[in-house]
């Protein structure tokens, strides 16, 4: 009977026991849970202000790249102020719609690569959010600006009927600009895709842009000097080119102002 009350007495003591074991179980769990919780959001808090590269390149590889963008940023500034300054030559002296808008794409290609040089001229926010997004505003600015510019010195000679001139120095400033821009271009394009840089991208569509109205003045030049008729297509290009410029620009302000406000702890950066 002993034996019996006292099996009786471990059965009843027994749940309580496993259920006081539990609790502590319960909530050590939920408590974990919590912690994994939080450091979900303060990764994911952390994560919007890095760009994507921060999570595919080492520190020292990502420097290496930040000094490749300042080098080519350099160079491209040296060789699209030569350019321009050819570029505006040939638009006054030929009376060149294309020609003034290449310089102009020249000019801002200058005034992009400077940008690109401030975003990257601090090594601790290579992988900022918040100064890429900035860089990319002004980018934008810049862009409609230039595009209104491009489009009245197009639309003002299409009106008046200005005739373009053609000779050899038009074509090799043409062939010239449009080879060193798409060089360029090729090279903004790497770096922006493994930097994941906006702004890189960018600068190097503009170099592209360039390339093309290199290009294009060769070809309106040599069509109008066996069609007189058609002496329109110059013209014409340069609206084409800022009607893209202007495009470009305004899809860079509205893609970019709303994640500025959201990236808040790029002070760290600084």
């Amino acid at each position: 009977m002993d034996s019996t009350a006292a099996n009786m007495q471990y059965e009843q003591v027994d749940p309580q026991q496993q259920q006081q074991q539990q609790q502590p179980n319960t909530k050590s769990q939920e408590e974990g849970f919590k912690m994994d919780q939080e450091m979900k959001i303060t990764d994911s808090t952390d994560h919007r202000d890095l760009l994507e590269s921060s999570m595919r390149l080492k520190p020292h590889e990502a420097q290496s790249y930040r000094m490749k963008a300042l080098w080519v940023s350099w160079v491209s500034i040296a060789v699209t102020i030569i350019l321009a300054i050819a570029a505006f030559t040939v638009s006054i002296m030929r009376n060149s719609a294309s020609a003034f808008g290449f310089a102009f794409d020249a000019t801002l290609d200058v005034l992009s690569s400077v940008i690109v040089l401030w975003r990257y001229s601090n090594a601790a926010a290579v992988h900022s959010a918040h100064r890429e997004y900035i860089a990319c505003i002004i980018l934008g600015v810049i862009f409609i600006l230039s595009s209104i510019c491009i489009l009245g010195k197009a639309i003002h000679d299409l009106a008046t009927k200005l005739l373009p001139e053609v000779d050899g120095f038009l074509f090799s400033v043409s062939i010239i600009s449009g080879l060193l821009c798409i060089i360029l271009a090729v090279i903004k394009f790497m770096l922006g895709k493994v930097l994941t840089s906006r702004a890189l991208i960018t600068d190097g569509f503009n170099s592209l842009l360039g390339g093309v109205m290199g290009f294009s003045i060769l070809v309106s030049a040599e069509v109008f000097k066996h069609e007189p008729k058609v002496w329109y297509l110059d013209g014409t290009t340069g609206i084409l080119i800022g009607l893209i410029i202007l495009a470009y620009g305004i899809k860079l302000l509205l893609d970019m102002v709303p994640r500025v406000r959201q990236s808040r702890n790029y002070e760290r950066f600084e």
